[in-house]
């Protein structure tokens, strides 16, 4: 198992509905949790296969939300 951490600007749980939608189509992806009361609305993901944070980031950016890895 992996685990990605991202920080975004995802702040609505319709936003996060629609975010976990999509990503949820992902085979590669086993859990999905958005933690919007966060300070940096932290994305965490738990993946059965090596996934690229690039595609992540790129996903979420296309849905219209800022995403980064969190260090």
């Amino acid at each position: 198992m992996n685990i990605l951490i991202f920080r975004t600007d995802i702040k609505k749980k319709k936003s996060v509905k629609k975010v976990k939608r999509i990503l949820a189509k992902n085979p590669k992806i086993t859990d999905c949790f958005i933690d919007i009361k966060d300070i940096d609305n932290v994305l965490r993901l738990e993946t059965k296969k090596e996934l690229k944070e690039s595609d992540i980031i790129y996903l979420v950016k296309y849905m219209g939300f800022q995403c980064e890895v969190l260090v």
